[in-house]
């Protein structure tokens, strides 16, 4: 396995990783403020953004990742929207958290009590003040182990980016199997290694936060 550390594989499998590490990255937090918005358009008292919301989330949850980097890579080029290839990769893997992530805060949100919004409205709070000041903190706080499967499985549905011209970790391998004499089980078990200390270190963040933000019941 020692092939990884042969001149020019390292610095490809470093690139690869970085690269990974900034799209997820990119991914999350575009996911986090959009589905944010969309779970507030769900619980909206207006009808048409309620529809919005929900018609984002059902096409986006019931529409395989693929076909959206294909429809984002592809389609908006063809609408006259052109970006380069990573900020492609971002609205396709973005948008498709955010729905996720949309209906993780939904649950959370149906867990904070009625009258705790009902009280917020009866001293003067608008509904985006209710819900930005009373009950989004207590839902993410509710949420956050459901929400870390979430952003665990971001890095790994990256890899699908390697396909749309974005050099990703996953797409390494297919630059370190064009070398000579490198034994497949190598590539996968580095590039297997890599995904798992990103979904570790995610998964760290998130037990820090839940002992942090712990409800007290």
């Amino acid at each position: 396995m020692g092939f990884l550390f042969e001149d020019g594989n390292f610095a490809l499998f470093r690139d690869g990783f970085l690269q990974t590490i900034v799209l997820s990255a990119l991914s999350a937090l575009l996911a986090l403020l959009l589905g944010t918005l969309l779970a507030a358009f769900r619980v909206s008292p207006i009808p048409a953004l309620r529809a919005f919301g929900t018609a984002w989330v059902t096409v986006f949850r019931n529409t395989p990742l693929t076909v959206l980097f294909f429809a984002v890579t592809f389609g908006l080029p063809a609408l006259g929207v052109h970006f380069d290839h990573l900020t492609f990769a971002v609205l396709a893997l973005g948008g498709y958290t955010a729905a996720f992530v949309c209906e993780v805060l939904r649950s959370g949100i149906n867990t904070v009590p009625v009258g705790q919004a009902e009280a917020a409205r009866s001293l003067g709070l608008t509904f985006g003040q209710t819900l930005t000041q009373v009950v989004l903190p207590q839902a993410a706080r509710a949420v956050l182990a459901p929400m870390s499967s979430v952003f665990i499985a971001l890095p790994r549905n990256s890899a699908i980016a390697g396909a749309f011209s974005v050099s990703e970790l996953y797409s390494v391998q297919q630059g370190f199997s064009d070398g000579d004499g490198i034994s497949i089980f190598a590539i996968f078990f580095w590039v297997a290694c890599a995904y798992l200390l990103i979904s570790a270190t995610v998964s760290l963040l998130f037990r820090f936060l839940e002992s942090r933000l712990a409800v007290a019941r």
